[in-house]
């Protein structure tokens, strides 16, 4: 078992140390608020009669973490389950007839659980789920009326490439991936290389970000292919097997509407040492629903040539489905720009489709001046087309007739994204003969309806609105009033009668669902509230401006029964996460209400209110680059604008003390943190968490920016916290999971901006958890890194010596 302690390195004025480190435990204040169980995930079938409750733990444990993993095509695969490792489990199921509000008596479950990949049968009497086990993983399936499980597949699934099972569409069998019959187990004795791995351009451009764990060696390819390999399975709900498609790397099976034919996605060769395996090659075929094959519809090539433009995309067919509202016709949108933005066209994208038996010539259905990005079915005659250009942020709605080919679409929606305020919402939908889902119409067929959440100067105020297709208006059903608590919308019943299905909280109020018609009200759970030491906190949403007149806005929680008057200033920490905007005016819009429940989380900084400090949460940290302007061309200027607005704000209240403030984040937070830390002296000191700091190690791109390191250099450099580490010259505390697989916040990048830190002379702390990746998950790890966040907060924030 590989070793389970924690490499702590620290340095601290002339004095350098390098020591191991046992796992602590945070104060009791924070303890008693983390150490929590979380309220559970929560299904409901579209008939709106039956929820699922599934429950949830808080944390994995480190021997979870420490379990064998193989990392190859950009996933990582537990070798002993033949699934993907790290998933998120649930340990339990409870099953809620919404009418009556009884619980449904469960029968035959093990006795131990570990859910996933949970799912309603096409027609909701049934659900299926997949139970992990020390053998691997197996198929389960649950009666909805009688509660009785079963195990139908012995724990030979194999999930390590996607969903490992579909339903049938008459409900009455499940098609299964299962680990080859006759797959020899691995060698395991040392295999030699045949010879050196090799990598050769062939002079067109191949740009990549820096993506992890990819395939290296031909070693590698023969190691993918075994675990990803599999053959599908035709399980009865009785338990019986029998063969159905042969060994392949299946990505996705889909059946058309009708049932008649089958979609099935094979990744092929060859292989990419550069990309994972998303852009790998895939086979799209065609089969009969009795597993005869009919025809190969595309046969996608290796992606390794995209541009890295946000707005690119590859060439040929892309996004392959099924129509919804059509018994077997398959859609798929085509680039006419060659996948290049740099190209000057009308036309970026066509969308096309075909029917069966998908012999004839393609018909159009829409030319769109931006980037497909989807479609909602309604009938022969109605359906909605959206496009997308993310340099503008501009979404584009268009009404389209399916009947008329080539047919001009008519514009419904022409909008920012950034612009909150002016979010019409979503069309609602429901499910068809196919059970598929399709544009929901008012019974003659005149009317749509719109779910949107309602961002508004005051809040947000979840709405439902009517639709008029033939005057394009809309008029306005519902609205949670948002006075004094925060109602979000969970599924919309029937929106003509008002009647919906509702989660309702307060700032001291734990989430819970309601069924509500009209103004009346009917609680479904009653989840209790976690926190209940907590809630004397103060939560209040606050907003102030930046120097330039930029509107900002945050989350101040202040410490119980805090009176600045009587008790001075406090301490305070501030968490944030930088986003770039097109627009000054919309980056100031408020994007959550006033009323929502203290949600805490292992990377939470609120815990800290507990331990007597401000905490201004999910500070407004727009970059903003109007017009021609790219925002990251004065990222370090507005950061700093940013924070010092923030602060201005809190202390001109009487609240914070300007000589006890840190700052924190987490990925590009972190990246902030340390930036700040570098080009101002605002703070007393710094946490970041699991960030890239030298942008020379993602020169394709990052975050927001689309240019290469080679075309703005001296951006990668000055947004570099690595290239002026020289200038951070207060404490700054790095903590960083050691098994880290996000692209380009791999664990060296806190490795060297320590060592650089280290190197100059610094004051700085690395904590380098155990297994984890990107986000923790490990009690042991969480734990320990919020004993770390409070020594370093005591040490250099709230006790620092006047003069420091």
């Amino acid at each position: 078992m590989k070793r389970l302690i924690l490499l702590l390195m620290t340095i601290s004025g002339i004095a350098n140390a390098q020591t191991s480190q046992s796992f602590q435990l945070p104060p009791a204040e924070i303890l008693e608020l983390a150490d929590i169980t979380p309220r559970p995930s929560i299904r409901i079938d579209s008939r709106n009669e039956t929820m699922i409750m599934l429950d949830r733990l808080a944390f994995k444990t480190l021997e979870e973490l420490a379990e064998e993993e193989v990392k190859l095509a950009g996933i990582r695969i537990n070798p002993q389950t033949n699934g993907q490792s790290r998933t998120t489990y649930n340990y339990g199921i409870k099953v809620l007839k919404i009418e009556t509000g009884t619980y449904l008596n469960l029968t035959g479950l093990p006795e131990k659980l570990m859910i996933s990949e949970f799912s309603f049968s096409p027609d909701e009497t049934k659900a299926a789920f997949v139970n992990t086990t020390p053998e691997g993983m197996e198929l389960w399936v649950l009666d909805l009326h009688s509660g009785k499980a079963s195990r139908i597949s012995p724990p030979c699934l194999n999930g390590a490439v996607g969903s490992s099972y579909t339903w049938s569409p008459g409900s009455d069998a499940i098609y299964a991936m299962f680990i080859p019959e006759n797959r020899a187990p691995l060698p395991k004795t040392l295999q030699l290389p045949e010879g050196p791995a090799v990598q050769e351009t062939s002079g067109k451009k191949a740009a990549a970000r820096t993506y992890q764990d990819l395939l290296r060696n031909p070693a590698d390819e023969k190691k993918f292919e075994y675990y990803a390999e599999e053959e599908v399975k035709l399980i009865g709900l009785d338990g019986t097997t029998k063969n159905f498609l042969p060994r392949a790397i299946y990505r996705s099976l889909s059946f058309s509407p009708d049932g008649s034919y089958l979609l099935v996605q094979t990744i092929i060769k060859p292989f990419s040492y550069i990309v994972p395996l998303n852009r790998f090659p895939v086979s799209y075929d065609i089969y009969k629903a009795d597993g005869s094959y009919l025809s190969n519809f595309y046969r996608r090539p290796l992606q390794e040539e995209i541009p890295s433009a946000f707005d690119a995309v590859e060439t040929g067919k892309r996004s392959i489905g099924w129509r919804a509202d059509a018994p077997a016709a398959l859609i798929w949108a085509e680039a006419q720009d060659g996948g290049d933005p740099a190209v000057d066209t009308a036309i970026r994208d066509r969308v096309f489709q075909i029917e069966a038996p998908f012999t004839s010539k393609p018909q159009m259905l829409a030319a769109l001046k931006n980037r497909y990005s989807g479609i909602t079915w309604g009938n022969e005659k109605l359906a909605f087309v959206y496009d997308y250009w993310w340099k503008t942020r501009n979404a584009v709605t268009y009404r389209i007739n399916p009947l008329i080919e080539n047919e001009k679409p008519e514009v419904i929606f022409d909008r920012s994204t950034e612009d909150y305020y002016g979010d019409p919402g979503d069309f609602l939908t429901k499910r068809n003969a196919f059970n598929n889902y399709v544009l929901q119409t008012s019974k003659d067929g005149s009317k749509l309806y719109l779910q949107g959440e309602g961002y508004s100067p005051e809040g947000n105020k979840p709405f439902v609105d009517e639709f008029d297709l033939k005057s394009l208006k809309t008029k306005r059903l519902w609205q949670a009033d948002g006075i004094s608590t925060y109602e979000s919308i969970v599924r919309v019943i029937d929106p003509d009668k008002r009647k919906l299905i509702t989660s309702i909280e307060g700032t001291t109020q734990n989430p819970n669902y309601y069924l509500r018609t009209g103004k009346s009200l009917k609680a479904l759970t009653s989840f209790p509230n976690p926190y209940a030491s907590f809630m004397k906190v103060s939560k209040e949403r606050v907003r102030y401006k930046r120097a330039d007149g930029v509107d900002l806005s945050a989350t101040l929680y202040l410490p119980a029964g805090y009176d600045s008057l009587r008790d001075g200033r406090l301490p305070l920490l501030m968490w944030a996460y930088p986003v770039e905007y097109k627009d000054a005016q919309q980056a100031g819009q408020v994007k959550e209400s006033p009323h929502t429940f203290v949600q805490l989380f292992y990377g939470s900084p609120v815990y800290w209110a507990a331990r007597g400090y401000a905490i201004l949460d999910d500070a407004d940290f727009p970059i903003i680059g109007e017009g021609e302007k790219q925002p990251n061309d004065t990222f370090i200027e507005q950061l700093v604008a940013n924070a010092a607005a923030a602060i201005d704000y809190t202390a001109n209240r009487g609240i914070a003390d300007r000589k006890k403030i840190a700052i924190g984040g987490h990925s590009y937070g972190a990246f902030m943190t340390a930036n700040l830390m570098a080009h101002c002296d605002l703070f007393a000191a710094g946490i970041a968490r699991s960030g890239a700091y030298n942008r020379s190690l993602t020169p394709f791109g990052f975050q927001a920016e689309e240019r290469t390191f080679w075309e703005a250099p001296e951006v990668y450099n000055q947004m570099s916290p690595f290239m002026n580490a020289g200038k951070i010259n207060e404490p700054l505390l790095l903590i960083h999971g050691d098994a880290d697989n996000n692209p380009g916040t791999f664990t060296l990048q806190s490795e060297r901006l320590f060592g650089a830190i280290k190197g100059l002379g610094g004051t700085a702390r690395l904590v380098l958890l155990p297994y984890e990746s990107h986000g923790y998950s490990a009690r042991e790890n969480i734990m320990h890194m919020l004993w770390e966040t409070d020594q370093w907060l005591e040490k250099y924030v709230k006790n620092r010596k006047s003069g420091e």
